[in-house]
């Protein structure tokens, strides 16, 4: 297989140069009609979660593609679903560099991102351009400069901006590397924000004539009391998903390791047995109220198997596809058919 070779080599590169070079090759290839040099597309496996129509249940978690520069070649290598973002209003350049960091020992990544991208407008302007006919997810946040109690006003731009060209949006508050974001998963806080978005999806869907389904993104940082009280607000908003989860605080797993004590959020490995215990919870407290994605620590087709057991209805991947490449998403979605 051609990615094993490819990925050795970006290997030896910093990790944001390697990030930004396999993506942009990855557009190479897409245009050249040469995508198959890295293995071939997964079979069709048909779900219909939210309303929507997926190809298969396996999708790209948001991160990878901040900006939506990279949806059609992507979508190409045959994922069920791609999630672009996070997207904030204005235009950020995000935390200092270094800020992603690879551990190959543990297959883990770091990062402290902060959100960097090139703001809404751009994003608006390449979902417009899109050619990829699979389900597109917006993932949605604030920028570092608006004071927590201002946050909803960023989410509701973003909101109103990528509704048309969106199939389903999601809320992240669950970002490690935003100050003060992860405060808002909780409470009256979590309550009021949701409202709020859940109103303005109601005014955009008769204005233009189709729903979009509303996520939301947790951390995996949860204690079971907080777990009772997301999923009582998921309940009383009538949000239609929810996204389990984003990168832990924990260094479980890493500890010695080199670049295992930086600052930022870690997922990969590591994060596979607490993403699947609070997906879980979830799925129990929730009881088939509302579908669940699973992602974090999804390495290989057990690791995607294991969501679905726990209660997803659909997975998304990120390190593992780094370290595993697309032979990974063919993989994942053929243990879900059971091949």
């Amino acid at each position: 297989m051609l990615y094993p070779i490819l990925r050795s080599s970006l290997f030896l590169l910093p990790a944001e140069t390697s990030h930004d070079l396999g993506l942009k090759g990855l557009k190479s290839l897409h245009r050249l009609g040469l995508l198959r040099l890295l293995g071939p597309r997964p079979p069709d496996t048909p779900v219909r979660v939210f309303g929507l129509d997926f190809a298969n249940p396996v999708g790209l978690a948001a991160g990878l593609d901040k900006n939506a520069d990279y949806l059609d070649a992507l979508g190409a290598l045959g994922f069920g679903f791609v999630e672009v973002g996070t997207v904030t209003p204005r235009p950020q350049d995000g935390n200092p560099l270094p800020r992603l960091f690879r551990l190959p020992a543990q297959r883990a990544i770091i990062n402290r991102m902060g959100f960097n991208n090139k703001g809404l407008d751009h994003m608006v302007a390449r979902l417009r351009e899109r050619r990829y006919q699979g389900v597109v997810g917006v993932n949605i946040g604030k920028n570092r400069d608006t004071p927590v109690e201002r946050a909803a006003d960023d989410y509701l731009a973003c909101l109103r901006a990528v509704y048309p060209y969106a199939d389903y949006v999601t809320v992240n508050l669950s970002s490690p590397n935003t100050p003060g974001l992860r405060s808002l998963q909780f409470g009256s806080q979590l309550e009021a924000l949701l409202t709020q978005l859940k109103a303005a999806q109601a005014e955009l869907a008769v204005q233009h004539g189709r729903r979009v389904p509303l996520l939301l993104k947790v951390a995996p940082d949860l204690t079971d009391e907080e777990i009772v009280d997301i999923a009582r607000v998921l309940r009383a908003t009538a949000c239609e998903g929810l996204i389990v989860s984003n990168t832990t605080l924990e260094r479980t797993g890493v500890e010695g390791a080199r670049h295992g004590a930086e600052a930022g959020g870690l997922s990969g490995a590591p994060l596979t047995g607490r993403a699947n215990a609070v997906l879980e919870k979830f799925a129990a407290e929730l009881d088939g109220a509302l579908p669940l994605i699973g992602v974090g620590g999804i390495m290989d087709a057990r690791d995607a198997r294991a969501r679905f057991r726990a209660g997803a209805s659909l997975v998304q991947l990120y390190s593992g596809f780094i370290y595993a490449g697309p032979a990974l998403l063919r993989e994942a979605v053929v243990g879900h058919r059971g091949d």
